[in-house]
């Protein structure tokens, strides 16, 4: 999608197009992450956010590997050796 000239109105809200907003999957009352990378403010949807840290995640915990119920494993391990 193309940049678009939008305003910072009163209390410095900046209005989102629709088009942009619909794109992002974004509707009014959602909560949105913002943040600055390198210069640039940068918007996100949550679900988008979380997919983005998920793909990270694959990178290094491969498919079928459950953090959470080896994270348990190991506390159960350590409380038997204690």
């Amino acid at each position: 999608m193309d940049a678009q000239r939008v305003k910072i109105v009163d209390g410095g809200k900046l209005v989102i197009p629709a088009s942009m907003r619909r794109e992002l999957g974004i509707s009014t009352g959602d909560t949105v992450l913002v943040d600055v990378d390198d210069g640039e403010l940068r918007v996100r949807s949550v679900p988008r956010a979380i997919e983005r840290a998920r793909t990270i995640l694959r990178k290094y915990v491969p498919e079928g590997v459950g953090l959470a119920d080896e994270l348990i494993a190991d506390r159960r391990r350590e409380a038997e050796r204690e």
